[in-house]
């Protein structure tokens, strides 16, 4: 995996402390975080600082934003250029635990849209219990 530094460089984006410090973090995450978390995870960080680097971030296709029906998560882009439909995966949302994941395995279906339209992203979001939650709830 590459590193947040050379990540940064390849977007465009000028690697300031608090962009590494960001982007690693979302690097070393295995699900979309959302901006609270962040926060949770960057105490010496303010939210205003954290929302801008994101703002940043997705202007520059460092990142790309999830819409689980609850709130905004985010998710760092793997490919070198813009974020694309290939790049996007299917997420679960658990309705227990408000946590989402990645299904990396699980291919966003091919939508052909009527002429005229061009797609820029995809969110194909699957809500339900995680197997986490659902373990939990048997042994109660």
């Amino acid at each position: 995996m590459k590193q947040a530094e050379e990540i940064l460089s390849i977007k465009g984006v000028k690697p300031t402390a608090n962009r590494v410090l960001v982007l690693r973090t979302l690097l070393n995450t295995e699900r979309p975080v959302s901006l609270s978390e962040l926060e949770d995870e960057l105490p010496y960080m303010d939210k205003s600082s954290i929302f801008r680097t994101l703002t940043l971030f997705k202007e520059h296709h460092v990142t790309h934003e999830i819409d689980d029906g609850t709130t905004l998560k985010y998710e760092a882009c793997h490919s070198e250029h813009e974020c694309s439909v290939s790049d996007m995966h299917t997420h679960f949302h658990c309705e227990i635990c408000q946590q989402t994941f990645c299904l990396h395995d699980i291919q966003i279906p091919t939508v052909q849209l009527p002429e005229g339209y061009e797609t820029h992203a995809i969110n194909y979001m699957i809500k339900g219990i995680c197997p986490q939650c659902a373990e939990k709830r048997v042994k109660d």
